[in-house]
């Protein structure tokens, strides 16, 4: 996999962590900012997801 892949991967899963340990320790201060964060860690797993397909067909492509 590309170098500029995995720093973006890394990236997006440090933040989707990061979120997910806010999640955990009630961060949020309402219901309204507990479904925010919750759709920014739904939003980080599918941007990883397509960042991940990605990688697979450009590596696929150069073979």
């Amino acid at each position: 996999m590309d170098k500029a892949f995995e720093i973006l991967i890394q990236q997006v899963r440090d933040k989707r962590q990061q979120i997910v340990e806010a999640v955990s320790t009630n961060c949020a201060k309402d219901y309204s900012e507990y479904q925010k964060l919750c759709g920014e860690i739904r939003g980080l797993s599918i941007a990883e997801g397509f960042i991940l397909d990605l990688a697979k067909t450009m590596e696929l492509s150069d073979e």
